[in-house]
């Protein structure tokens, strides 16, 4: 029986897809709810997540919705934070508070904090890298 068992396992994990690494080397990042989507079947997928380069605005909702361990960065990895906004009719930013407050809900307690140290989520680009970026995510290998 303990036989059949094994060979039933052997079987059956030579049938699921093989997990990759989803890499992101340069994201400017976009309309929140299609992040979350996508990084929400990407935790769910069970792969990891390489930071390789430029991850701003929406792309970094990837902190909050992918588990922590899953992620990890390379040299060129930043993180670029700023409130939530929509381009109004008249070539201008209106800021979207409600939206804003969701982001720093996802977010981990701990990059949240960092946010919060510097005044907070607003218009102005907040980067996130080198050492400083080491000491929450650990070095992709």
């Amino acid at each position: 029986m303990r036989s059949i068992v094994l060979a039933t396992l052997i079987a059956a994990s030579s049938l699921a897809p093989a997990l990759a690494d989803v890499r992101i080397r340069s994201s400017p990042g976009g309309q929140i709810g299609e992040f979350l989507e996508m990084f929400t079947a990407v935790r769910e997928s069970g792969e990891r997540v390489i930071i390789d380069g430029p991850c701003l605005s929406a792309c970094t909702l990837v902190l909050g919705v992918v588990p922590k361990e899953r992620i990890c960065v390379t040299p060129r990895a930043v993180f670029g934070f700023h409130a939530a906004w929509m381009p109004s009719g008249r070539g201008r930013n209106v800021p979207q508070p409600v939206a804003t407050k969701l982001m720093m809900e996802i977010y981990p307690s701990d990059v949240r904090g960092w946010i919060n140290r510097r005044g907070g989520l607003n218009s102005h680009l907040m980067l996130l890298r080198g050492r400083e970026l080491a000491t929450f995510y650990p070095q992709c290998i």
